[in-house]
């Protein structure tokens, strides 16, 4: 089960935010927004110190309540999605979330990149998906 989707910009900024589910608890826009920093921060660090050479740093982080996984775009966005501590893999939601990104955000005139999110088609056919398939 998906409980929520952050976007991230390359310069660490929250872009998007949409929680599905009443499972993680509810922060004020201040949080989400350090949070959204703290994890590019960290980030950015764990593809330095790993000892393997090209890494691109966190993918998954498990706590014993949720589960986090990082997409990162070949442009430095970051999909990050909390779901279920039993949802093992999210390589189809992330495509297809990604697929829905492209489509009613990236290919909108009216956006500009690396600014906060505003598409009621994206969030309608976000959440259509979400819905359908948890």
């Amino acid at each position: 089960m998906i409980y929520s989707l952050y976007i991230i910009n390359k310069a660490g900024g929250l872009v998007y935010q949409k929680d599905f589910g009443d499972q993680l608890e509810k922060l004020s826009s201040n949080e989400y927004l350090v949070l959204a920093g703290t994890f590019h921060g960290v980030h950015a660090i764990t593809s330095k110190i790993s000892p393997l050479h090209g890494s691109s740093g966190i993918e998954m982080l498990e706590a014993d309540t949720f589960r986090l996984f990082c997409f990162q775009t070949l442009t430095g966005s970051k999909f990050l999605l909390f779901t279920d501590p039993q949802q093992s893999t999210v390589d189809h939601y992330m495509k297809t979330i990604y697929n829905l990104y492209s489509d009613f955000v990236m290919k909108n005139p009216f956006h500009t990149p690396e600014m906060p999110i505003r598409s009621e088609q994206f969030d309608q056919s976000l959440l259509k998906f979400i819905k359908e398939n948890s």
